[in-house]
């Protein structure tokens, strides 16, 4: 009985570090999809604040460009 504790203790381990290893690999790729989101979220709220050719949705539109060309090339 206690092998099988034993066992079944080393098996959820090893999983458990499995699994956080591929969630830490995955990290670069999740900060830029957040970065290139929220860049996104900021220009619909300029746009609907101040207008589609208003300089606040340009320098929102140059930033969403910039977050998505940093990710391209990462």
């Amino acid at each position: 009985m206690k092998s099988k504790l034993t066992l079944a203790g080393i098996a959820l381990g090893t999983l458990m570090v499995l699994a956080s290893a591929s969630t830490a690999a995955a990290d670069p790729y999740r900060d830029c999809d957040r970065r290139i989101e929220r860049a996104e979220y900021k220009l619909d709220k300029a746009i609907d604040h101040h207008g589609y050719y208003s300089r606040q949705a340009e320098h929102a539109r140059h930033e969403l460009r910039e977050a998505r060309e940093e990710c391209r090339y990462r």
